[in-house]
């Protein structure tokens, strides 16, 4: 669901970006008040594995389409709204610099649509509600695929808006959202199960982790060895060797776009500020669409794609993991001065 500078005009991309930019902001300075030794390695481990898991294309049989986990729900049941938003927009805007994937206009979108969307509307509105304050299993198995339904159609209806706001005409409203809900309530669901399998993981091995990201406890003294290591071995062997796996089939976006126009995607100004971000992104992209560079003197076989996934899945969970511990003791460090 990672927008497309093409589907934006510069006043929406804009103000999206300037949205965006004061929600992080506002994130990170009530992150600074709160965060301990042991919640910036959890948002580093955790900020990583979701890059990696969102290499990992899964098929929605008998739609020619796929689908990724957003994972914004996740963090934010695992952290809190405040942190979790700061970790995926860590997340895209890795994702968008270095990896061509996202454009970079489009990125305070995407920041809003995956991020804000699910930390600050479905998670306390929806999943705080249903689960309530020291939640069973049963609450959050509930609670989880709820709210990642509604998350899945929130985000999506994002975009069809930003892009009508846009005034993209090949995109109408009524042919696009007709096309973009149904195929991510169908995503909605597996990132429901893919989400409540990992929180009542983390339920059964340290429960305090999400009764503090409810507010119901505080963490005890124990270290996070343990679930640290987990995620961060699970991140290596996903993006690693995993996403070599993930489905060819284009995403639930794509899928829509090209039900309304004939093409998986749309052809953005060649001047202006569009060329200028695209400019932007050709330079800074080392491993665009997550594979080495093309050139006329390297053949374009599969081992060399898959080769190249492999390394964009362990170099950007890693990328991810180092921005996300060197931003939290840096406010941390701002706390304590």
């Amino acid at each position: 669901m990672h927008m497309a500078d093409a589907l934006l005009s510069p006043a929406v991309g804009g103000t999206m970006w300037a949205v965006s930019a004061g929600a992080i902001a506002y994130c990170s300075a009530k992150v600074r008040k709160g965060l301990d030794d042991r919640k910036v390695p959890l948002m580093g481990v955790l900020g990583a594995f979701l890059f990696a898991a969102q290499m990992i294309n899964f098929t929605i049989p008998g739609t020619g389409s796929s689908g990724h986990l957003g994972g914004g729900l996740l963090l934010s049941i695992l952290l809190g709204p405040y942190a979790a938003f700061l970790t995926i927009s860590s997340v895209l805007m890795v994702q968008a610099l270095f990896f061509a994937d996202g454009g970079l206009l489009a990125l305070g979108c995407n920041i809003f649509n995956m991020g804000f969307i699910p930390a600050f509307l479905v998670y306390p509105l929806i999943y705080k509600r249903i689960a309530g304050p020291v939640p069973g299993r049963k609450r959050i198995v509930a609670a989880t695929m709820i709210s990642a339904i509604i998350g899945l159609q929130l985000g999506p209806l994002g975009v069809v808006l930003e892009t009508v706001f846009s005034g993209i005409s090949a995109l109408p409203f009524s042919a696009f959202a007709l096309l973009m809900q149904p195929i991510h309530l169908a995503i909605g669901v597996v990132e429901g199960v893919a989400t409540v399998a990992i929180v009542t993981f983390v339920q059964r091995a340290r429960p305090e982790i999400i009764q503090e990201a409810l507010g119901a406890r505080t963490m005890d003294k124990r270290p996070l060895r343990t679930v640290l290591a987990f995620f961060l071995v699970v991140a290596l062997l996903t993006g690693g060797i995993l996403s070599g796996f993930a489905s060819k089939y284009p995403d639930g976006l794509e899928w829509a776009i090209a039900g309304v126009t004939g093409t998986e995607t749309l052809k953005g100004p060649e001047q202006g500020l569009h060329a200028v971000m695209t400019a932007l992104q050709k330079r800074t992209a080392f491993l665009p669409d997550y594979s080495f560079p093309k050139t006329e003197n390297r053949a374009k076989g599969n081992a060399d794609d898959s080769l190249g996934t492999s390394v964009s899945g362990v170099v950007g969970g890693l990328m991810t993991l180092a921005i996300v511990f060197l931003s939290g003791f840096a406010l941390k460090r701002r706390n304590i001065r």
